[in-house]
């Protein structure tokens, strides 16, 4: 019986999840109809009491629930046997979604978020700025989401702000757009000498997790950005990629087009069937590596910084972005 209730449970909380405004109990019924499970309204409404009173859900009075992080982390925790291979999944999803076009520097992009206090944010401006200027970043350009904002299943509380970080996977988007196909085969932890890559000393294979990569290293403490930026030696995040050897210089061209325009790109990038920082590479392709978005507000953690980052967060438009430099200037709306 009670595996049953739960089973039905993870059933709404995975359609509130999959929808990014909130439903009523009467939409959530059609839902569960139209996937297989026949379950009333009154039995909807019933279980988003309960999952209220949990906090798995929130009512938003008449337009109806969302789900809460904490349901989101209930449903990543019974489901993640079901999860592997989602994370892979997830990227493809979002490189098909963007619309972005280079040679307008208009259209969407895929960023990260990490939500902290202002104050804090602040305070620690001085340490994100150096990230962004040592080249450790993707790019140069970042945004702000203000308390009460949502992005894909992110809402940013009251008190709280947003950081946007330009994603990895908008690389991805930008060359898929033009005919080149990219295979995104792990996250890592980049070892630096003077600044200089040298080797990755852990990895972890996209197809083989449930959340990103670079969200595990930072969590665990594993990453030592203020080494990076204080002496040039340490340890960032950063990812591996795969494309087709024919479209290396192609591929080159594009990079630097988006670092014309502030979407940064490429640190390394290999020679066909070769390995890069001994990593093996398939005939017929060329690796490259590619700097971590979360990278700058990573340094937060480091900092003693308590915050919750989410990769692959959701879509925003280019024209939001601004220039790193100027974040003094923006924080002080928010303080």
């Amino acid at each position: 019986m009670f595996e049953k209730m739960k089973r039905k449970e993870l059933l709404i909380l995975n359609i509130l999840k999959n929808s990014e405004a909130p439903l009523t109990s009467v939409r959530i019924a059609e839902e569960t109809s139209a996937l297989g499970h026949e379950m009333s309204e009154r039995t909807v409404r019933l279980y988003l009491q309960k999952m209220d009173q949990e906090g798995l859900t929130n009512s938003n009075r008449k337009l109806g629930h969302r789900i809460t992080e904490c349901g989101l982390t209930e449903l990543d925790s019974s489901i993640i046997i079901e999860k592997v291979g989602f994370l892979s999944a997830k990227i493809d999803q979002m490189t098909y979604k963007m619309n972005f076009d280079l040679n307008t520097a208009s259209g969407s992009v895929v960023i990260n978020v990490t939500i902290v206090e202002p104050a804090l944010l602040a305070k620690n401006i001085p340490e994100i700025k150096r990230v962004y200027a040592d080249g450790y970043a993707m790019g140069d350009l970042m945004t702000f989401l203000g308390p009460g904002e949502n992005l894909g299943h992110i809402n940013v509380p009251e008190g709280m702000i947003g950081i946007g970080t330009v994603c990895s996977i908008t690389l991805n988007g930008i060359l898929l757009k033009h005919g080149i196909p990219t295979v995104s085969r792990f996250g890592g932890l980049l070892e630096l000498r003077d600044k200089k890559p040298v080797r990755f000393i852990e990895i972890i294979m996209y197809d083989g997790t449930s959340i990103d990569p670079l969200e595990v290293f930072i969590r665990s403490g594993m990453t030592d950005y203020l080494g990076a930026i204080r002496t040039g030696s340490g340890k960032i995040g950063a990812s591996f990629r795969e494309f087709p050897a024919d479209s290396r210089e192609a591929v080159q061209r594009l990079d630097v087009k988006m670092k014309r325009i502030g979407l940064g790109g490429l640190v390394k990038i290999g020679m066909p069937g070769q390995s890069l920082l001994d990593i093996p590479v398939s005939e017929g392709r060329v690796g490259a590596i590619v700097i971590g978005g979360l990278n700058p507000v990573s340094i937060l953690e480091e900092t003693g910084v308590r915050a919750y980052s989410r990769a692959l967060a959701g879509l925003v438009d280019f024209n939001r972005l601004f220039r790193y430099e100027e974040m003094e200037n923006r924080i002080s709306a928010y303080l």
